[in-house]
Parts: C-alpha cells; structure tokens; sequence
C-alpha cells in the first residue's frame, strides 16, 4: 500500500499518535511456528487495501511537560510537535478502496480530522475551528494508510532492516482481539538510543498491529502505538464525506501535479509553501545514522521555547530524550538522530 502524501502539512498527520489501554496479551495467541524472515516477509507482502480501526500511542520519551502558554511567536509549531511527541493521543482510521481514507485524532477537549476523497483533502482542528481544503492532482496515487498508525511506523523500521539489525520472533500475542506473531529487531551496534523495536504481525493477514519502541537501558516503552479495534473490509462511504462546521475558517489551496522543487508544505491548518533550501543530507546508515539540516534551518535565540527546552553542550543547544537527540549548532545546522549526543558532535565538526 502507497504512503500518505508527504506534502500534507505536518499538523494534519499528528501521529506519532497513541496508548495505555490496548486490548493486548502476550502469549494468548497460538499461531503456527514461523522464521522471523517468514513473519518479515508477511509484513512486506501484506495486500490489506481497505480497513477500519481505533488506535492508541503512549509516548515517554523524557521530554518535559510544556508550560502553560507555550508556542508564542515563531514556536507554535515546536509547541505542537512537543505535545504530541510528549502527550497519550488516541484516533481512528478509517482507509478504503482508490483515494478514500480518514483519520481522526482525539484530544481531551478537541479533535483533528484529515479527510481524502479523491481529489478533495481536508485537514480541520476544531480547537480553533479551522479547515484547509486541498484539491489534488488528478493522477495521484491511491489514498494510502496514514502516517504513524502501526502499519506506517512498522514500515519504516522493516525498511531499515539490514545487516545491523538481528532479527527474533517473541511469543505470540494478541492485539486489538487477532492473534500475531511478535515480531522483535534488535540494533548490533550499542552507537544507538534504541534498544530494540517490537512489530505484533497479524497472523492472517501480516497486517502491522502495533510497534512498541524500546529505549535502551529503559525499563518502559519510549514510544508504543497500537490499533485497540481492527475490522477488514470497506468502511461506510459516507466515513469520507466531510463539511467545515458552521462558522469554520477555511483556506483553499489546489496542489500542482508534481509539488514544485524548493517548496515546503509547513506545519499548521493552513501553513503555506515557502522556499525549502538544500536538501537534507544522512551521515551514516541504519540505527546510528544522522540527519543534518543545513546551516540557517533554526535560530534559538529567536525561538524561546526552543531555547528552553534545549541546553548548552559544546557547538551548540541539545534537545535530549530517551529515543533520540537533536543538536542545534551555532551556525543554526540540526543534526538528528537516534544516537548518544557524542556522535551529533562529531558528525557536526567533521
């Protein structure tokens, strides 16, 4: 199954998203033995097009608690990325056949939907009641399952499976009422934040049903995101019918055919295109590879909460947590990665 559009603003996909109670126990299942390269192969070839569900994602990744009021001018959007980095989020999904999927994230007082039909997309957060309408190219790929439900973040780990990574099948589970294999990878280099990473693989389908992120040295999961319900078939088509509230602000924007080079949807119902710049770069490969940001990208001293949430360390301002570290330099590089905050140094004075 194709991916979400990645030029979706980053507010419309809050996953990293969801949860404590999942309806999950181990070893309550009995599935037939299988390799992990088996249950691997099961993930890669799974043909689920068309699905509904509840999901929930419980985050610790030792990140403070915002303070009241915080975002301001020029961090609103750090602000948000934190909170749902740092807050327990639960949502549904709802994908079906061609260009047709809905997610919904649910706060304590608010709710975030984003909504594809074809060629409409709408992303509204009725914490402000607001609403952007995009209108897509014609020849789009397929509407795909939504970024940081279990099955996208499994994708991402499976990946990333190579030569770095040991593989092992854990006892069998049971996740959202389905039996699954428990599928476990395991870095081989200890020059990563990540002890190992858990994939319950539905047993019928091979259908991702929950990721748990371990942090090493660690006793709770960093990061866990799980389905509590899971239904194979079409969902309602009405599920991707969608109409601001009366009252909404609405912002339209029509997307060209192939997103032009240099443009960056930004985060935020209603952000606009502005100029990307270069490129990211990687230094490295698998759990103890580096993502660079060029020079310019952030300015700390314009940025209070970033400010405040970071601490001085030699070349610049750490953001620590359990999972990963991120190194804002002098010159305003950002240096990301799941490794100690020695490597970000290096890396950011080779």
């Amino acid at each position: 199954m194709s991916r979400w559009y990645r030029w979706l603003p980053a507010a419309a996909v809050p996953a990293v998203v969801a949860a404590a109670a999942l309806t999950s126990q181990a070893g309550a299942a009995d599935l037939p033995e299988k390799s992990p390269e088996d249950v691997l192969a099961m993930v890669a070839d799974h043909s689920v097009e068309a699905f509904s569900g509840s999901f929930a994602q419980t985050s610790d990744l030792g990140l403070p608690a915002l303070p009241g009021g915080a975002g301001g001018q020029g961090g609103e959007d750090l602000a948000q990325a934190v909170e749902l980095a740092t807050g327990d989020h639960t949502g549904r999904v709802y994908v079906g056949g061609g260009r047709t999927a809905r997610l919904q994230v649910m706060d304590s007082f608010s709710e975030r939907d984003l909504v594809v039909n074809g060629q409409d997309a709408w992303v509204y957060d009725s914490r402000d009641n607001s609403a952007l309408h995009l209108t897509l190219p014609a020849d789009g790929a397929a509407a795909p399952a939504p970024t940081a439900t279990p099955e996208e973040l499994a994708q991402r780990f499976v990946d990333a499976v190579g030569p770095t990574t040991d593989l092992s099948v854990a006892q069998d589970v049971t996740v959202a009422g389905r039996d699954a294999y428990e599928l476990v990878l395991t870095p081989r280099t200890d020059q990563t934040l990540v002890g190992s990473v858990a994939i319950a693989v539905d047993g019928e389908t091979g259908f991702p049903l929950r990721v748990t992120v371990d942090a090493r040295g660690q006793a709770d999961p960093a990061l866990e995101v799980a389905y509590t319900s899971f239904t194979l078939g079409e969902p309602d088509a009405a599920r991707f019918e969608f109409t601001p509230p009366a009252g909404a602000s609405v912002e339209e924007k029509a997307l060209p055919d192939q997103p032009a080079a240099g443009l960056r949807w930004m985060p935020g119902v209603g952000g606009s295109a502005t100029p990307r710049g270069p490129e990211p770069t990687v230094d490295g490969e698998g759990w103890d590879a580096v993502v660079v940001l060029p020079a310019g990208t952030a300015d700390v001293a314009a940025d209070p909460l970033l400010a405040q949430m970071t601490q001085a360390v030699e070349g610049g301002r750490l953001l620590s947590t359990d999972l990963f570290n991120a190194l804002v330099t002098n010159d305003g590089r950002v240096l990301v990665g799941s490794v100690p905050v020695e490597r970000l140094q290096a890396v950011a004075g080779s």
